[in-house]
């Protein structure tokens, strides 16, 4: 077998150290800075590579670490696994996406117990599920954003055979698997990297220290290292799409931009592969170059995370205005009757959380609207609160009912974070597993000085190395048999059977959603081609001028179609679903 592996960083020498054997590397001619060797291996061989009589370290491209980031890597045999299922993928339009953490969604913490829980999913109606990192990182409970070995799966969850049966399965039941991939910070623990090469640069710095290199010297080897990596994910794991988290975070000057680069190695790939792929970006920037097509001088990413829509939609709920909820909580039902018809509520107007203007000037009609993703909530927006309370934590069952209506009858691609649905309980906080004793103490005292500039008491601060804190984040299924967990969860069905039904709800055209609403009287309506949504956040009842006739789809709460002078009465915190015959 070859082993391979790219070390300018070595001045003298690289030995391949396989099984029990150093074997000597040479210096590749034809490639700067590679070193190659021949050694006999087979699925699960150790190995690892020594720089210059220095200590064996991981593979940069490993494909498993058997004992963790810190361990030497194993060669996997891509194709022991045998598939189950023929999969011709699921494209991104028409979909309702699922947000999971592998190690919450279900007590045991793994894919294998996690693919079990999926067939409640797909008869609910979810088309993806997106998981949330799964490359290893320390210990055994972490969300996985502290990841490195880019090409390797977590151990604890199951390695890259869990991973495979977990997809295998979820293909078997007709859902599309998205990853959550890092590409703008590594570890910090575990991260080897820089001893082999360039991959991190002084030229730019990011909240996480040096930048991942992208556009400084040696940057074409680190570019190609995390497009193999992403192309390996979709290819070898069969994977449908991934997200790409914090792109903002990506500095890169050069005039063809990293993203622009992975965009069209995915096209192609998915062109090769014949179905269909795609990468979601979240992005801080409310730039709709971010979707637009390279062939319009654009990034060319399929989707993004919509953070204006959960923020107008989460100030409306909540009367939050604190941080980023300030530029929201003026108006916020108008600020989400805006993302409502033109996706983005900061489209170059001014942003008091940032003193100064933010995002682009640009009419985004033109746009589909299932290139936005629309959600009430994410794991970062419950995880980074001060708990990691969910809405169901404080907001009575009648909007959350509303909350689902808005996210499942807009225009955007909606998506869930998992238990959701049943108005989960539990909370979702922080957690980490650091066995480094001054890592696990500096996240921690720093969570609590973070939270206690807010007025929070630091003995309030779950603390992320207490294993309790994981364990109270898993999910209680238990909770779907109970009200009012039950009646949520048979709405969210309800919801979602609709929005496959009815192809009014999957028109792509945002030009087309017609909205109204009253800021004082808290209501808002919508209208969707011959559908009319109609959703009361008062405690209450309203009369909604929509017009007059129509049948009722779906409502949260008993209530008559319009009457003859045009207004419908809604009840409070309800919402409803109109036809117009």
């Amino acid at each position: 077998m070859q082993f391979e592996v790219w070390a300018p960083q070595a001045q003298d020498r690289v030995a391949l150290r396989v099984a029990d054997d150093d074997v000597p590397m040479e210096r590749d001619e034809e490639r700067t800075g590679w070193w190659t060797a021949e050694a006999p291996a087979a699925d699960g061989t150790r190995y690892g590579f020594a720089l210059d009589g220095g200590p064996v370290l991981p593979d940069p491209r490993s494909r498993r670490q058997p004992d963790g980031p810190d361990g030497t890597s194993a060669v996997v045999d891509q194709e022991a696994y045998e598939w189950h299922h023929a999969w011709r993928g699921r494209a991104l339009p028409g979909a309702v996406l699922y947000e999971l953490h592998i190690g919450t969604f279900t007590p045991e913490g793994t894919f294998d117990a996690a693919a079990a829980q999926l067939a409640p999913l797909a008869e609910l109606g979810i088309t993806h599920v997106e998981l949330m990192p799964v490359c290893p990182f320390p210990g055994t409970h972490g969300w996985g954003y502290e990841g490195v070995s880019l090409w390797a799966v977590h151990e604890p969850y199951g390695g890259p055979e869990g991973l495979k049966r977990f997809v295998d399965t979820a293909h078997g039941l007709g859902l599309g698997v998205v990853l959550d991939v890092v590409h703008n910070h590594l570890g910090p623990a575990g991260n080897y990297l820089p001893q082999f090469g360039p991959y991190f640069t002084e030229t730019h710095h990011t909240p996480w220290g040096a930048a991942v290199n992208l556009d400084a010297p040696g940057s074409d080897e680190v570019r190609t290292y995390l497009l193999d990596s992403a192309l390996a994910w979709l290819r070898d794991f069969r994977l449908d799409g991934l997200r790409l988290d914090a792109v903002h975070a990506l500095a890169d000057n050069r005039a063809l931009t990293f993203l622009e680069e992975l965009s069209a190695a995915v096209d192609g790939l998915s062109e090769t592969l014949g179905r269909p792929l795609f990468l979601i970006a979240e992005s801080d920037l409310a730039d709709p170059r971010t979707t637009t097509p390279r062939a319009r001088n654009g990034i060319g990413l399929h989707a993004q995370w919509n953070d204006d829509f959960h923020h107008a939609l989460h100030t409306t709920l909540t009367g939050e205005s604190q941080g980023y909820y300030a530029d929201f909580a003026r108006a916020p039902i108008a600020a989400l009757a805006k993302t409502l018809t033109r996706a983005f509520f900061h489209d170059g107007t001014y942003s008091s959380f940032r003193g100064r203007v933010h995002g682009r000037a640009v009419d985004v009609t033109n746009t589909p609207a299932h290139r936005f993703l629309a959600y009430s909530q994410t794991h970062d927006q419950i995880g980074n609160r001060a708990l990691g309370d969910r809405l169901s934590g404080t907001l009575p069952p009648g909007l959350l009912a509303c909350a689902a209506a808005i996210v499942l009858t807009g225009p955007h691609t909606p998506m869930l974070f998992m238990g959701e649905e049943w108005g989960a309980s539990t909370p979702w906080q922080f957690f980490t597993d650091h066995p480094d004793p001054v890592l696990a103490e500096a996240v921690r005292s720093g969570r609590r000085r973070e939270f206690a500039a807010h007025g929070w008491a630091e003995e309030d601060i779950p603390d992320p190395q207490d294993p309790e804190t994981w364990r109270r984040s898993c999910l209680d299924r238990t909770e779907t048999r109970q009200e009012p967990h039950a009646r949520l969860l048979a709405w969210y069905r309800e919801l979602i059977a609709l929005r496959h039904g009815q192809p009014d709800l999957s028109d792509p055209d945002l030009a087309s959603v017609k909205v109204a609403y009253d800021e004082e009287a808290r209501w808002l309506a919508y209208r969707r081609g011959d559908l009319r949504i109609a959703v009361n956040l008062s405690a209450e009842p309203v009369e909604i001028p929509l017009g007059g006739g129509g049948r009722v789809l779906a409502a949260w709460q008993p209530v008559d179609p319009p009457g003859t002078d045009g207004m419908l009465r809604l009840p409070p915190e309800s919402c409803v679903v109109l036809a117009n015959s």
